[in-house]
C-alpha cells in the first residue's frame, strides 16, 4: 500500500545541485527493509566528478538500534540528476542493475530540510542538516505526506519511524560530523 492516490508525484520546481551537497542526516523515514531498525543514518552527497553536476555519490551510513557492538554500517550509492536545470528528480542506484526514482518533494528555501519521495508513495525519507529538526517543522513535513503529495495517512501513521539520532563525540568524529553540532 502507501498510496491514497494514483496521480504522479510532484516535485518542487528547482533544486541547486551545488546547494543540495553536504551531509543531510535522516530525521524521519517510510523505511525501505535496511532502514527499520537504523539509528543515527546519514547521508553524505557529493559530485562524482566536479565537472559533472548529474553525477552524485552517495554514502548512506547508519547503525542498527539494539546493536550491543554498534557496528557502522554502509550502504554506499550513486545518483543521477535526470534534467539539472531543474535538479529535483534524481534515479538512486544501491544495488546494480536497479535506478530507483528520488524525488524531492520539499526542501526549505535555506536547504537545511528536505522530504523525499518515492512514485509509490511506499517510501520517504525526512532530512535535515542537523540531526535535530523542530517539532512543527517535522510534523508539518509528516502532515504533507498525506495532504500535499496523495500519501495514505493510516499507512504514515502506521509505518513512518523516526529516526534516533544518538551522538556522543566519539560517533561525531568517527563519522566525521562535528561541525554540525
Amino acid at each position: 500500500m502507501g498510496s491514497s492516490t494514483s496521480t504522479e508525484l510532484v516535485c518542487v520546481p528547482h533544486v541547486q545541485t551545488s546547494r543540495f551537497m553536504g551531509t543531510w542526516f535522516v530525521i524521519g523515514v517510510l523505511p525501505t527493509p535496511f532502514e527499520t531498525t537504523c539509528e543515527n543514518a546519514v547521508e553524505k552527497y557529493s559530485f562524482r566528478n566536479n565537472d559533472d553536476e548529474t553525477r552524485i555519490d552517495i554514502d548512506f551510513t547508519y547503525r542498527n538500534e539494539g546493536d550491543k557492538k554498534r557496528k557502522l554500517r554502509s550502504l554506499p550509492q550513486r545518483g543521477w540528476v535526470n534534467d539539472p536545470t531543474v535538479g529535483s528528480e534524481w534515479k538512486v542506484q544501491a544495488f546494480w542493475p536497479l535506478k530507483m526514482p528520488y524525488k524531492i518533494i520539499e526542501l526549505d528555501a535555506e536547504y537545511d530540510s528536505v522530504v523525499i519521495g518515492y512514485p509509490s508513495r511506499k517510501y520517504a525519507w525526512i532530512m535535515g542538516r542537523k540531526p535535530t529538526m523542530d517539532e512543527k517543522k517535522y510534523q508539518k513535513y509528516v502532515d504533507d505526506l498525506s495532504k500535499k503529495h496523495g500519501y495514505d495517512e493510516e499507512f504514515v501513521n502506521k509505518h513512518l519511524r523516526k529516526v534516533p539520532q544518538n551522538w556522543d563525540e566519539e560517533e561525531k568524529k568517527l563519522r566525521d560530523v562535528e561541525e554540525v553540532f
